[in-house]
């Protein structure tokens, strides 16, 4: 049984058909990478994994451990295994960083019938995954997002990732705005989250970031559907010729 299964996925934001049909399978243990010019999609794909408000479904399914997960809210998905990196992090000013992800991992854990982390435990788990992510543990204590740079927002969701440990992380233009050193702290925090009973989908514009993170399949999404599947030498065609091709 695949982790997740998308099945001719129709969906219109605003009265405009965004996503035409787009289907796509994902196993645990595999990294997939969705590719596409601008305006393809690629975004909205994963606003809508993540069950975010604004987008009507009008047709196909998701299913997630062979669940139909197309009508659940959210917090449902994230609960059962979903998680979702923004593009755009938002800023909570007035919550720490701390308290954010402490609340997050023991409500997660109270759905599970599991205890939650004691403090003393969970500082230790989260600065622990700080430190592997070359974030000073004094950012633990800032308000979420709040003041960070571009760099340390998209290191945040990682961090969030790290301590969530979702099933199935979906990471939206995480690479966006990283210089190198920052790329390659972020990539090696994916490689340290993927395992054989979790799955990545990473959505990005450029190959840049599968140098280090090597996907197990790379998908062409334009038109709003998947127009073209291969392995990482598809993403490496197309940083030689862009995607005007795809249309010969």
């Amino acid at each position: 049984m695949s982790l997740l299964n998308v099945d001719d996925l129709r969906v219109d934001v605003d009265d405009k058909t965004i996503l035409n049909g787009l289907s796509l399978t994902v196993d645990a243990g595999e990294v997939h990478a969705v590719m596409g010019p601008n305006g393809s999609g690629k975004s909205t794909f994963a606003n809508v994994l993540a069950g975010r408000p604004g987008y009507d479904v009008t047709g196909g399914a998701i299913t997630m451990d062979g669940t139909d997960i197309t009508g659940l809210a959210p917090e449902e998905r994230s609960h059962r295994g979903l998680f979702l990196a923004f593009q755009y992090p938002v800023e909570i000013p007035g919550v720490s960083n701390m308290e954010f992800l402490k609340a997050a991992v023991d409500a997660h854990a109270r759905m599970r019938g599991e205890d939650e982390t004691s403090a003393p435990e969970f500082i230790g788990r989260a600065r622990d995954a700080a430190s592997r992510l070359e974030l000073d543990v004094d950012f633990l204590k800032r308000g979420v997002n709040d003041g960070f740079s571009g760099g340390e927002k998209k290191r945040n969701e990682i961090l969030q990732m790290l301590l969530l440990e979702p099933r199935l992380a979906v990471l939206d233009e995480t690479d966006s705005g990283l210089d190198i050193d920052a790329l390659q702290v972020v990539a090696a925090g994916i490689n340290a989250f993927r395992n054989d009973g979790n799955a990545v989908v990473l959505v990005t514009h450029y190959q840049r970031l599968l140098n280090h993170v090597v996907p197990d399949r790379v998908h062409v999404l334009t038109g709003g559907r998947i127009v073209r599947s291969g392995d990482r030498s598809l993403a490496l065609e197309l940083e030689d010729k862009g995607y005007g091709w795809l249309d010969d």
